[in-house]
Order: structure tokens, then sequence, then C-alpha cells
């Protein structure tokens, strides 16, 4: 008899190597709102960064390109933990393990769409500036001052990781706007 998988990390990779897929970078499947709980727990901390979450990471970003998104958190993927990648148009992908928002200020008012709620996008209301301490990929301390989609888009991937969406922003229905079928330009987090 073989172990238990029992945690979300294990049972990517049993799904990686049942589909042949354990060495390579993979395009994964994004939970749509509200099928997925995951979207609405929050992540737990990662207390060691090894090869799954290297690989994780390599994962959240092709799906996240693949989707033309600018942000994409681990619970996006089924897997609750604090990870979130993020790429800036005309930048190299980051990613930042365990972040924390440490100073917020300001307000802009921004139209936001998701990637695990497709087909609709908001008009919120968002920090102006953020600060954001964190680990990179190697496990060295980073922090990130931003201001714009930068901050806008770290806000927004920090809420999935506290089981917020951007809907929970929402001040009005009139706010929430379906995307017609030939509108796919609009990038979303």
């Amino acid at each position: 008899m073989g172990q238990a998988i029992t945690s979300p990390l294990q049972r990517l990779r049993c799904k990686l190597r049942e589909k042949g897929l354990a060495n390579t970078v993979a395009t994964l499947p994004v939970c749509h709102f509200p099928d997925k709980s995951v979207l609405r727990q929050k992540a737990k901390r990662v207390p060691r960064i090894d090869s799954s979450i290297q690989r994780l990471i390599d994962n959240m970003v092709e799906t996240m390109q693949q989707a033309n998104g600018v942000g994409l958190a681990a619970p996006q993927v089924g897997v609750p933990l604090r990870v979130i990648v993020l790429q800036m148009p005309g930048e190299e992908p980051i990613a930042i393990i365990n972040p924390k928002i440490v100073k917020h200020a300001g307000e802009q008012e921004v139209t936001e769409g998701c990637l695990s709620i497709p087909g609709y996008f908001g008009e919120i209301k968002r920090s102006a500036l953020v600060t954001v301490k964190g680990l990179d990929r190697q496990g060295k301390a980073i922090k990130i001052k931003a201001t714009g989609l930068m901050a806008e888009t770290l806000e927004h991937e920090i809420d999935h990781l506290n089981g917020i969406l951007y809907i929970d922003h929402i001040e009005s229905q009139d706010k929430l706007h379906k995307i017609e079928p030939l509108d796919r330009t609009k990038q979303v987090r």
C-alpha cells in the first residue's frame, strides 16, 4: 500500500506525474467562483521553499501568461498556500512567498477582472500605494513598494490568499459588468 496523499502539493505532484509532466512546466486549471471553496479559504504559510514550491511557481507563471493575466495566487489553482506571481506588462515575472501588506496609503478607483471570475469586471477602490514584504523564490526577504497597476495587483492577489475576491469590494451591483464575448482585451488578475 502507498502513502495517503494529504497535502495540496502532494495531490498536484500526483496529477502532474500521472500526466507525465512531473518535471516540466504545465498550465494548471484555474478554479472558478463559486465552484471551489478553496477561493474562500485563508491560505497557509509556506513553511519551506523546496522543489515542489519552485515547480508550483513555474506552473503558476505559465498559467498566468497563457491566460493573459498580470497576477495569480496559489488558491486560484487549487493550492491553499501563500504564494503569488505577478508580471507587469513588459517586465519579467516575480514570485512572492508568504506576502504581507505592511503599509498602504491613498485610494484609487480601478476596473478589475479575475481569472477565477471569468466574463465579468468590476469597478472598485484599491490603495494607491502599498508596501509588501515576503520572500522571493530563493527564500530571500524582499520588500516591494508599489503604485498603480502593481499596487492594485498586489492587493488583489493577497486578497486571494485571505479568501477575499474583488467582488467583495464592489459597493453596488451596477459596478459589476459582464464582458461582451468579443471584449477579451482587458488583462485580468
